[in-house]
């Protein structure tokens, strides 16, 4: 009798499984606290991979980073808990597509000033005859190369789109973009916001508008993200309902940490104390 063929998973990790990342900021029942990855480096990532975060953010808009750089950073943090959030450096659907194929489910788009920008980055990341993503997965990384046949029909529904709100125009706007469909949240980049407002992030001006906006997001029904490096900032954002807030990146908190340990020995670094603009 001829042996019974071993029967093993299609896929080790299933491309088009729910997206747990999603579902949380849905159900918006706790905070999800994450890190900036700006490194470029899947060996650096890897180890923030370990670290306890819900999610982390591989930054393409600021982080010396390219589509083979992200990819392999997607790998190394393949069986990590935290989810993957990628930021592109634009939102064009040529750049989304790419990215999508690789295996990327949790976008965050920079620099959505308008609604109509919002429609038309849901466009992007969903198929026909929803939107215009391109029907390529078959040969890509978030099909399994093929071997999971019903990617096509489920990836539209697992992909996360995250759009960032950073100018003044944005946040005028900010609760008609969230009341897109298909948009899965909005994040506000204070950084940005601030620049465009002149003033500086922490002054009382940016505070109003960065909470004002927070609360449009919220009373539109999705979930408000935000960034900063100020511990007290961000557990303000917490209390008035951000449900993702990002804490911390990479290389200043490795740039901190080498700082001190030099300074423990009577060290300075070589450019002087650090600032930030976050």
């Amino acid at each position: 009798m001829a042996p019974t063929p071993y029967e093993r998973p299609r896929s080790v990790r299933n491309a088009t499984a729910s997206n747990d990342f999603k579902a949380a900021l849905t159900a918006g029942d706790r905070s999800l606290i994450g890190l900036w990855i700006a490194s470029g480096d899947p060996y650096v990532a890897s180890i923030a991979g370990s670290a306890g975060f819900d999610w982390l953010l591989i930054d393409a808009e600021h982080g010396p980073n390219d589509l083979r750089s992200i990819l392999g950073q997607l790998m190394a943090l393949q069986a990590s808990a935290s989810a993957l959030v990628v930021r592109p450096p634009t939102g064009e659907p040529w750049i989304l597509k790419q990215l999508l194929d690789v295996g990327a489910q949790n976008l965050l788009v920079p620099m959505v000033d308008t609604p109509d920008q919002a429609k038309q980055l849901v466009r992007a990341v969903r198929y026909p005859p929803r939107g215009i993503r391109g029907m390529g997965a078959a040969i890509a990384r978030a099909s399994d190369f093929g071997r999971d046949d019903g990617y096509a029909v489920r990836a539209d529904e697992n992909v996360c789109l995250l759009v960032q709100a950073e100018s003044r125009t944005a946040l005028a706007n900010v609760r008609h973009i969230a009341e897109v469909e298909g948009v899965d949240g909005v994040f506000i980049g204070p950084a940005d916001l601030a620049a465009d407002l002149g003033r500086p992030v922490a002054s009382d001006e940016v505070q109003r508008v960065i909470e004002a906006g927070i609360a449009s997001i919220l009373a539109a029904g999705k979930p408000a993200g935000i960034l900063t490096f100020d511990a007290t900032l961000n557990q303000r954002y917490l209390d008035l309902g951000a449900t993702f807030v990002a804490v911390g990146a990479d290389v200043t908190e490795y740039a901190t940490a080498l700082d001190a340990l030099a300074a423990r020995y009577g060290l300075r670094p070589a450019g002087g104390p650090r600032g930030t603009s976050y």
